[in-house]
């Protein structure tokens, strides 16, 4: 990211910020990290993300199209190169019937939608999820960026 002048912001809901916190350490990192963002709540991934309230609603904010849109909204939001996205729950959640731990995130590249990936876990303490989340994230970032190097 470096070398092409490329920068990144991140939207988080289910790492509660663990992604920003990662990337805050990595080397350089003022350099290409402009920040991210932590929604909650529907009103909030709409306020500030501008995702779409009718499709949030249908899918408890969690669905492969709004880890695509909250990707979209916070790269607009810092205008960014690259922008990142997830959502998904860590812990269960039975009285919606959220029995599985999953998430899913995105990554967009210039207004353009590169990257949707679903992830499960089987772990069932919420904090390591979230580590596991995020590590996984990072790690398939790295990936991708570096197998696509020409964009």
């Amino acid at each position: 990211m470096l070398e092409r002048n490329e920068t990144l912001s991140v939207a988080e809901s289910v790492t509660a910020g663990h992604l920003q916190a990662a990337l805050s350490l990595a080397h350089n990192a003022i350099q290409f990290f402009e920040g991210g963002i932590t929604t909650y709540t529907i009103e909030q991934k709409v306020k500030h993300l501008g995702i779409d309230p009718m499709s949030a609603i249908t899918c408890n904010c969690v669905s492969k199209d709004i880890a695509s849109q909250m990707a979209l909204g916070v790269q607009h939001l810092f205008s960014t190169t690259w922008g990142i996205a997830i959502t998904g729950y860590a812990s269960r959640v039975p009285e919606v019937n959220i029995n599985d731990l999953f998430a899913f995130y995105a990554f967009v590249y210039k207004g353009r939608v590169k990257h949707v990936y679903k992830i499960e876990c089987t772990d069932e303490d919420p904090f390591r999820v979230q580590q596991f989340y995020t590590a996984h994230i990072l790690q398939s970032f790295s990936d991708y960026i570096y197998a696509h190097a020409v964009m």
